[in-house]
């Protein structure tokens, strides 16, 4: 999509930042490795209130004409590759903001905030279910 292109023909397209925000959580949650996206203490703090957007929880976006940049603040799974995890949520988010909005991406920062760790009775039930299969 040629943004310009629209603009001289039809009229303007607009998108704002929660758009590109929710694009973003999606497309990183669907990543093996990521657990979460973590807001931080603060904007924990927030969505605990009710103050919080949860569906953007642990994105920040700056949104231009034609680029956007992309903060994301992610927990990932223990034992993973975190390098590996982080360079799939970019490759994926990148694609999609760019794919569904026609913004080209500038870049996307991936701040890893936390660990998860299965609950260990989770944990232990997997385990028993395998050797008892």
């Amino acid at each position: 999509m040629d943004n310009a292109n629209i603009e001289k023909t039809i009229g303007s397209v607009k998108i704002a930042d929660e758009v590109v925000e929710v694009i973003a959580s999606m497309a990183a949650s669907e990543v093996e490795g990521v657990a979460e996206m973590s807001g931080g203490f603060v904007g924990d703090i927030a969505n605990m209130f009710g103050r919080g957007k949860s569906a953007s929880k642990g994105i920040k976006v700056e949104v231009g004409e034609k680029e956007a940049t992309v903060d994301l603040f992610l927990a990932v799974e223990y034992g993973v590759s975190i390098p590996d995890v982080a360079q799939n949520v970019q490759k994926s988010v990148k694609e999609a903001i760019e794919g569904m909005t026609g913004l080209s991406v500038l870049e996307i920062n991936i701040h890893i905030q936390g660990i998860a760790i299965k609950n260990t009775a989770e944990a232990k039930e997997t385990k028993a279910l395998t050797i008892n299969e």
